[in-house]
């Protein structure tokens, strides 16, 4: 379906500017027109830039910045339309922008908010828009959104602290990756050519050393196509049903780096389950929704299991015990929770601990990958040290 952009001025003489999806152009001065919308110009995207738009990506930190700013104009007592035509107008995030703007538009004409907002799930994920629907039945849509920008910006938080603490060790390995092709394609070369003059009878282990110095040096493009053959190849594999199950399995199964994805996706369903139960969106909905923000079939498939044993009486605790997926210590908190009726309490609280063991896991794992770097170049230096040193000995003592 084509996209129009369009200028139109409101009822006030402000200028709106926006994209909208139809069939055709009639159809969306008809809807204009419908909103109390006087057209200043419209035409239709090209299909390369119309394709992008889909695809862009938002900002964390603008969609928390909206929700705290939606939030309190909402508890200051301003209405839904005035105060998304506020934060369109204040807003400079290019995605954003014009989001809010057509958001607005579909409010103005007769919209509920979460289903405006459920139109762009590029930019309102399925567990934002039901929280908002939650909220907008329950009448508490300023503490739904506050906990949903708090929800937002720890999981912002977490992900920048994991990253963070990981760009070390991938910049070092980067750097190690460069400095071994450049000492196996121009360095190794030189000795090979010095040693050939001098007429020297090298070793094995110098011999194999020079021979894969000059095989990087003549066919370093091979290399180069058959990694990226095979991560393409890698890459499709893991979109079709099956790779991707299989590559989310190996996640769970990777030692030490499995340890820490379980985790994460544990502190997720925790916190994410919590926190819907707790706005006021139905279990089975909630564990629908989780099951699609979990990123790990495996997981997502243990939940809809999880999902139909409910739906047949079984309590939550149950299925996920039985998965063999969850920790023990997740499940018996969940039982308790049920038991004592504060089961979304309880799953924040587990969410918080597995936060926090996810940080920890993150560190430990740094400062153990530092010093594995720090031997494996040692050693690869090292190696290539006595590889081209043994010649020049051997040298020595044939002039001696």
């Amino acid at each position: 379906m084509p996209y129009f952009a369009y200028t139109a001025l409101d009822s006030t003489g402000r200028q709106v500017k926006a994209v909208m999806e139809a069939d055709h152009e009639a159809l969306v001065l008809g809807r204009l027109r419908d909103q109390q919308l006087q057209v200043v110009d419209i035409k239709e995207l090209k299909k390369k830039k119309a394709a992008t738009i889909g695809k862009q990506k938002l900002k964390m930190k603008s969609l928390v910045v909206f929700s705290r700013q939606f939030a309190t104009m909402i508890d200051a007592g301003i209405p839904i339309l005035r105060c998304l035509e506020i934060l369109s107008g204040q807003t400079k995030d290019p995605v954003l922008k014009p989001t809010l703007e057509t958001v607005t538009m579909d409010v103005k004409g007769g919209m509920t908010l979460n289903e405006a907002l459920a139109k762009h799930p590029n930019v309102f994920s399925k567990l934002y828009v039901n929280m908002i629907r939650a909220a907008e039945i329950g009448g508490i849509l300023d503490i739904i959104l506050d906990r949903l920008s708090g929800f937002l910006e720890y999981e912002s938080e977490v992900k920048s602290k994991i990253k963070s603490a990981m760009m070390y060790p991938v910049l070092v390995l980067c750097f190690s990756q460069v400095m071994l092709f450049v000492l196996f394609s121009f360095v190794l070369p030189k000795f090979k050519e010095i040693f050939e003059g001098m007429d020297v009878e090298l070793p094995a282990v110098t011999a194999a050393l020079f021979a894969a110095g000059d095989f990087m040096q003549k066919s370093w493009w091979m290399i180069l196509i058959a990694l990226g053959a095979a991560f393409f190849a890698l890459k499709s594999y893991s979109k079709t049903p099956k790779g991707r199950y299989q590559a989310d399995w190996l996640k769970l199964k990777v030692p030490v780096m499995g340890e820490l994805s379980l985790k994460m996706s544990v502190a997720r369903f925790c916190r994410t389950l919590g926190t819907l139960i707790n706005s006021g969106v139905p279990m089975m909905r909630s564990l629908e929704i989780v099951g699609e923000t979990l990123g790990n079939q495996v997981l997502t498939g243990a939940v809809d299991q999880t999902r139909l044993s409910i739906r047949e009486g079984n309590k939550l605790s149950a299925p996920l015990a039985s998965s063999g997926l969850f920790p023990s210590m997740v499940t018996h908190m969940i039982d308790v929770g049920e038991e004592t009726g504060r089961l979304s309490e309880m799953l924040v609280k587990v969410g918080d601990f597995y936060d926090s063991e996810v940080e920890q896991t993150v560190k430990g794992l740094t400062s153990m990958i530092e010093p594995l770097l720090i031997i494996f170049l040692g050693l690869v230096v090292g190696f290539i040290a006595i590889s081209v040193m043994t010649p020049i000995f051997k040298l020595v003592n044939s002039v001696r």
